[in-house]
Parts: C-alpha cells; sequence; structure tokens
C-alpha cells in the first residue's frame, strides 16, 4: 500500500508530496501524522536547503476529507478537533522553518489544502488551477491558519469577501491579490518551484531564515519588540560566515559565494 505521503529528494531540493490522488489528496488522520512528521525531519535535515509541497494527481489537496471525518466512530466533530491538532503542527513547522517553503499547486487547493498552501512561504499555480477557501460554504469555519494568513495578504475587507462568498479564485486572480508568487503552465509548477529554490539557496539561508522569523513575528510585535529582535538578527547575521562574507564581498566589489 502507498504512503499517503511521499518524500523524494533533487539535490537539495526535497519533494513533499501527498498521495491520495484518488481522494484529491484531502487531509485524513494518516496523512496529517505522516505530513506532520515529514516536515519535522526535513526542518532539521542539513542536506535539505528547501521544500516543494505539492499533490499527486489533479489537485494539490481538497481539504479534510470529510467522508472519513463523517464515517468515523468518534463522530464528526471529534474527529476534525483530532485533525485539527496535527495539522497545525504542520502549518507550524512551515511557518517556523529557517528553510524556504514553496507550495506548487498543481490543482486545486480548497479548504485544508487552500490554507497549507497559504502557511507555505510562496507559491506556485498552475494555469488551470483553482483556490477555493470552501470551508465556509460546508458550514465550517476557517481552520490551518487560514485566519491568520488571509488577512495579512490581502488586507481584512478581501478576506472577509473571500469568507463570506466562497467564490474559485483562479490563478490570474490569486496572483493579482498577491495569493501566489508564480502562475506556471499546466504541468509544470513543480517545475517552477524547484527553479525557485534554486535561485533561493544560492543566496544566504541563514539571512533568509532571520528575515522569515522577523516577518512572521513583526505582526504580534510592538516596535520596541520588533526593533530589540532586529538587532539580534543583524547582529547574529554578521557574525555568521555568510554575513561576514556578504560583507566582504560588498567591500571588494564582487558577487559574495555563500554557504551550501
Amino acid at each position: 500500500m502507498e504512503a499517503p505521503v511521499e518524500v523524494g529528494r533533487r539535490g537539495e531540493i526535497a519533494e513533499v508530496v501527498l498521495n491520495r490522488p484518488e481522494a484529491y489528496n484531502a487531509l485524513n488522520a494518516e496523512l496529517v501524522v505522516q505530513l506532520c512528521d515529514h516536515l519535522t525531519a526535513l526542518a532539521t535535515d542539513d542536506g535539505v536547503k528547501g521544500i516543494v509541497l505539492t499533490g499527486r494527481g489533479k489537485a494539490f489537496c481538497s481539504g479534510g476529507d470529510l467522508k472519513w471525518a463523517a464515517h468515523s466512530t468518534r463522530g464528526v466533530s471529534s474527529s476534525f478537533h483530532s485533525l485539527a491538532a496535527r495539522f497545525h503542527l504542520a502549518v507550524v513547522e512551515i511557518r517556523r522553518m529557517s528553510k524556504p517553503v514553496v507550495a506548487a499547486i498543481n490543482g486545486v487547493a480548497a479548504g485544508a489544502g487552500f490554507s497549507l498552501a497559504l502557511a507555505c512561504d510562496f507559491r506556485v499555480m498552475a494555469r488551470s488551477a483553482v483556490l477555493k477557501q470552501a470551508y465556509t460554504s460546508s458550514g465550517l469555519s476557517i481552520d490551518g491558519g487560514g485566519t491568520f494568513t488571509l488577512p495579512r495578504m490581502v488586507g481584512l475587507a478581501r478576506a472577509m469577501e473571500i469568507a463570506a462568498f466562497d467564490h474559485p479564485i483562479s490563478a490570474e486572480q490569486a496572483l493579482s491579490w498577491g495569493l501566489v508568487t508564480h502562475i506556471a503552465e499546466d504541468g509544470k509548477a513543480v517545475d517552477a518551484a524547484m527553479e525557485m529554490l534554486k535561485e533561493l539557496t544560492g543566496k544566504s539561508l541563514n539571512s533568509f531564515g532571520w528575515s522569515k522569523r522577523l516577518l512572521n513575528d513583526a505582526f504580534n510585535n510592538s516596535l520596541e519588540t520588533q526593533l530589540e529582535l532586529e538587532r539580534e538578527g543583524i547582529a547574529r547575521c554578521a557574525a555568521h560566515p555568510d554575513g561576514r562574507e556578504g560583507v566582504a564581498a560588498f567591500l571588494e566589489k564582487r558577487k559574495p559565494v555563500f554557504e551550501k
């Protein structure tokens, strides 16, 4: 039996694939546990510099598996309560790891799949793919960090519109609203995400990690707290080999060569 999450490597880039194509990669307990475990392992794997997250088949992820939850002996409410706990750990792992994570949205990303894509640092979306908030159309509230990431990306008014009306969002609309970073031709989303990560891994990943952390925390801190974190960050980056190399390269008027 195939695993619900598969992990491959292309050099220093890991490809994490949701692998329930017959269910459009809907999240059930087994898939979420494996996703969380793989992300946790990759976050501390020195041989991995970046991660592409995608789905097998026609969908990126169609959301939580409502059929699985409805047939659970624990009941729908208890099933979602348990599923959300592990799903939230995966979202936090993506947001807190210092490595870049790119969602390659190869097909529909709905519900939990929508929130999962938004949790990633960057999103490459296939031209025919569709984003759909989906939760409210099923009488549910938005989960998976969607209420945190969505208004930060598009503003409160547009986030409220997406939550209330739940209209499908095309690739072109998603790009214009800032929900995705790049549109790829159909079948090329993973390749485009890999190219993005190859460019990123040529830069200082220590600098990226600190910048990611600071930007994530900026919405929750006072100015004084954020300034102190920035001071700590720039001092630590300056002491890191990448920082020393970057300063030396600037002074010597050459391109820096950062650690691999």
